[in-house]
Protein backbone atom coordinates (compact mmCIF):
# COMPACT_ATOMS: atom_id res chain seq x y z
CA UNK A 1 0.00 0.00 0.00
CA UNK A 2 2.80 2.42 0.97
CA UNK A 3 4.58 1.68 -2.32
CA UNK A 4 1.57 3.03 -4.20
CA UNK A 5 0.77 5.87 -1.82
CA UNK A 6 4.19 7.51 -1.32
CA UNK A 7 4.65 8.64 -4.96
CA UNK A 8 1.11 10.07 -4.84
CA UNK A 9 1.95 11.91 -1.62
CA UNK A 10 5.16 13.39 -3.08
CA UNK A 11 3.30 14.62 -6.17
CA UNK A 12 0.54 16.05 -3.96
CA UNK A 13 3.19 17.68 -1.78
CA UNK A 14 4.84 19.35 -4.80
CA UNK A 15 1.47 20.53 -6.09
CA UNK A 16 0.35 22.00 -2.76
CA UNK A 17 3.75 23.41 -1.79
CA UNK A 18 4.93 24.86 -5.09
CA UNK A 19 2.75 24.50 -8.19
CA UNK A 20 -0.66 25.67 -6.92
CA UNK A 21 0.55 28.72 -4.91
CA UNK A 22 2.86 29.74 -7.76
CA UNK A 23 0.02 29.57 -10.29
CA UNK A 24 -2.40 31.33 -7.92
CA UNK A 25 0.03 34.18 -7.23
CA UNK A 26 0.80 34.63 -10.92
CA UNK A 27 -2.90 34.57 -11.83
CA UNK A 28 -3.79 37.20 -9.20
CA UNK A 29 -0.82 39.54 -9.59
CA UNK A 30 0.81 38.87 -12.96
CA UNK A 31 4.08 38.43 -11.04
CA UNK A 32 6.12 35.26 -11.46
CA UNK A 33 6.80 34.25 -7.84
CA UNK A 34 9.73 32.04 -8.86
CA UNK A 35 12.71 34.36 -8.47
CA UNK A 36 15.54 31.87 -8.94
CA UNK A 37 17.29 32.43 -12.25
CA UNK A 38 20.33 31.10 -14.09
CA UNK A 39 22.89 33.71 -13.06
CA UNK A 40 26.13 32.85 -11.29
CA UNK A 41 24.98 34.04 -7.87
CA UNK A 42 24.59 32.32 -4.49
CA UNK A 43 20.82 32.86 -4.66
CA UNK A 44 20.41 31.22 -8.07
CA UNK A 45 22.80 28.39 -7.14
CA UNK A 46 20.58 27.60 -4.15
CA UNK A 47 17.61 27.39 -6.52
CA UNK A 48 19.49 24.85 -8.65
CA UNK A 49 20.49 22.75 -5.63
CA UNK A 50 16.88 22.77 -4.36
CA UNK A 51 15.69 21.39 -7.71
CA UNK A 52 18.31 18.61 -7.55
CA UNK A 53 17.31 17.71 -3.98
CA UNK A 54 13.62 17.51 -4.92
CA UNK A 55 14.51 15.28 -7.90
CA UNK A 56 16.60 12.98 -5.67
CA UNK A 57 13.76 12.69 -3.18
CA UNK A 58 11.36 11.74 -5.95
CA UNK A 59 13.82 9.19 -7.39
CA UNK A 60 14.25 7.55 -3.96
CA UNK A 61 10.48 7.24 -3.54
CA UNK A 62 10.03 5.80 -7.04
CA UNK A 63 12.82 3.24 -6.47
CA UNK A 64 11.08 2.19 -3.23
CA UNK A 65 7.81 1.76 -5.15
CA UNK A 66 9.41 -0.39 -7.85
CA UNK A 67 10.25 -3.19 -5.40
CA UNK A 68 12.87 -4.46 -2.98
CA UNK A 69 15.43 -5.48 -5.61
CA UNK A 70 15.67 -1.99 -7.13
CA UNK A 71 15.17 -0.26 -3.75
CA UNK A 72 18.35 -1.94 -2.47
CA UNK A 73 20.33 0.40 -4.73
CA UNK A 74 19.32 3.27 -2.41
CA UNK A 75 21.24 1.60 0.46
CA UNK A 76 18.35 1.09 2.91
CA UNK A 77 19.19 1.70 6.58
CA UNK A 78 17.61 -1.47 7.90
CA UNK A 79 17.94 -0.80 11.65
CA UNK A 80 15.71 2.29 11.26
CA UNK A 81 12.91 0.36 9.54
CA UNK A 82 10.24 0.36 12.26
CA UNK A 83 6.47 0.31 11.84
CA UNK A 84 5.81 2.65 14.78
CA UNK A 85 8.40 5.17 13.61
CA UNK A 86 7.03 4.86 10.09
CA UNK A 87 3.48 5.56 11.27
CA UNK A 88 4.47 8.59 13.36
CA UNK A 89 6.53 9.94 10.46
CA UNK A 90 3.62 9.55 8.04
CA UNK A 91 1.42 11.60 10.38
CA UNK A 92 4.14 14.29 10.72
CA UNK A 93 4.66 14.47 6.95
CA UNK A 94 0.92 15.02 6.41
CA UNK A 95 0.67 17.58 9.23
CA UNK A 96 3.61 19.48 7.78
CA UNK A 97 1.84 19.64 4.41
CA UNK A 98 -1.23 21.15 6.09
CA UNK A 99 1.09 23.57 7.96
CA UNK A 100 2.69 24.64 4.66
CA UNK A 101 -0.71 25.12 2.99
CA UNK A 102 -1.89 27.35 5.87
CA UNK A 103 1.33 29.40 5.75
CA UNK A 104 0.97 29.91 1.99
CA UNK A 105 -2.66 30.93 2.41
CA UNK A 106 -1.60 33.49 5.02
CA UNK A 107 1.14 34.79 2.70
CA UNK A 108 -1.51 35.32 0.00
CA UNK A 109 -0.01 37.31 -2.91
CA UNK A 110 3.29 37.67 -1.05
CA UNK A 111 4.22 34.03 -1.84
CA UNK A 112 7.67 33.82 -3.44
CA UNK A 113 10.17 31.10 -4.23
CA UNK A 114 13.42 32.90 -3.52
CA UNK A 115 14.12 36.59 -2.98
CA UNK A 116 12.09 39.08 -5.01
CA UNK A 117 14.09 42.31 -5.22
CA UNK A 118 11.76 43.88 -7.81
CA UNK A 119 8.32 43.58 -6.22
CA UNK A 120 7.78 44.63 -2.61
CA UNK A 121 5.81 42.26 -0.39
CA UNK A 122 4.21 42.72 3.02
CA UNK A 123 6.10 41.39 6.04
CA UNK A 124 3.96 38.68 7.67
CA UNK A 125 4.23 38.55 11.46
CA UNK A 126 0.88 37.12 12.55
CA UNK A 127 -0.81 33.73 12.38
CA UNK A 128 1.67 30.93 11.74
CA UNK A 129 4.31 33.60 11.08
CA UNK A 130 3.97 34.59 14.75
CA UNK A 131 5.18 31.08 15.66
CA UNK A 132 7.95 30.69 13.09
CA UNK A 133 9.53 33.32 10.83
CA UNK A 134 10.03 30.61 8.20
CA UNK A 135 7.08 28.22 8.53
CA UNK A 136 7.29 26.92 4.96
CA UNK A 137 10.95 26.01 5.32
CA UNK A 138 10.11 24.37 8.67
CA UNK A 139 7.35 22.35 7.00
CA UNK A 140 9.70 21.30 4.21
CA UNK A 141 12.31 20.08 6.68
CA UNK A 142 9.74 18.12 8.71
CA UNK A 143 8.45 16.52 5.51
CA UNK A 144 11.83 15.39 4.22
CA UNK A 145 12.89 14.11 7.66
CA UNK A 146 9.54 12.33 7.91
CA UNK A 147 10.11 10.69 4.52
CA UNK A 148 13.55 9.57 5.69
CA UNK A 149 12.02 7.73 8.66
CA UNK A 150 9.26 6.28 6.47
CA UNK A 151 11.75 4.78 4.02
CA UNK A 152 15.21 5.23 5.58
CA UNK A 153 17.90 5.02 2.94
CA UNK A 154 21.13 6.78 1.97
CA UNK A 155 19.59 8.91 -0.80
CA UNK A 156 16.92 10.42 1.43
CA UNK A 157 19.42 10.83 4.29
CA UNK A 158 21.72 12.97 2.13
CA UNK A 159 18.71 14.74 0.62
CA UNK A 160 17.50 15.65 4.12
CA UNK A 161 21.00 16.76 5.16
CA UNK A 162 21.44 18.79 1.97
CA UNK A 163 17.98 20.33 2.40
CA UNK A 164 18.78 21.41 5.95
CA UNK A 165 22.06 23.05 4.90
CA UNK A 166 20.67 24.80 1.82
CA UNK A 167 17.57 26.02 3.66
CA UNK A 168 19.72 27.44 6.46
CA UNK A 169 21.77 29.36 3.87
CA UNK A 170 18.65 30.60 2.05
CA UNK A 171 17.06 31.74 5.32
CA UNK A 172 20.13 33.85 6.11
CA UNK A 173 20.10 35.43 2.64
CA UNK A 174 16.41 36.25 3.11
CA UNK A 175 17.03 37.67 6.59
CA UNK A 176 19.61 40.07 5.18
CA UNK A 177 17.18 41.12 2.45
CA UNK A 178 14.22 41.52 4.83
CA UNK A 179 16.24 43.57 7.31
CA UNK A 180 17.13 45.98 4.49
CA UNK A 181 13.58 46.04 3.10
CA UNK A 182 11.61 46.32 6.36
CA UNK A 183 14.11 47.79 8.81
CA UNK A 184 13.02 48.06 12.45
CA UNK A 185 9.80 46.12 11.88
CA UNK A 186 11.76 43.05 10.81
CA UNK A 187 14.32 43.42 13.61
CA UNK A 188 11.46 43.47 16.12
CA UNK A 189 10.00 40.37 14.48
CA UNK A 190 13.39 38.62 14.81
CA UNK A 191 13.44 39.30 18.54
CA UNK A 192 9.90 38.02 19.10
CA UNK A 193 9.74 35.03 16.75
CA UNK A 194 12.15 32.14 16.30
CA UNK A 195 13.83 31.49 12.97
CA UNK A 196 12.27 28.03 12.59
CA UNK A 197 10.75 26.76 15.86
Amino acid sequence: MLKLYLPVFVVLYLLVSFVVPTYRTYKKTGINPVTFGKNDTAHDYIGLVMKVLIALLFVAVILFSLGAKIYNYTSPIVFLENKTLQGVSLVLAHLSLVWIAIAQYQMSNGWRIGIDEKNATELKTTGIFGISRNPIFLGMLVTVIGLFFIIPNAIIFFTALGSYIIIQIQIRLEEHFLAAAHGEKYLTCKQKTKRLF
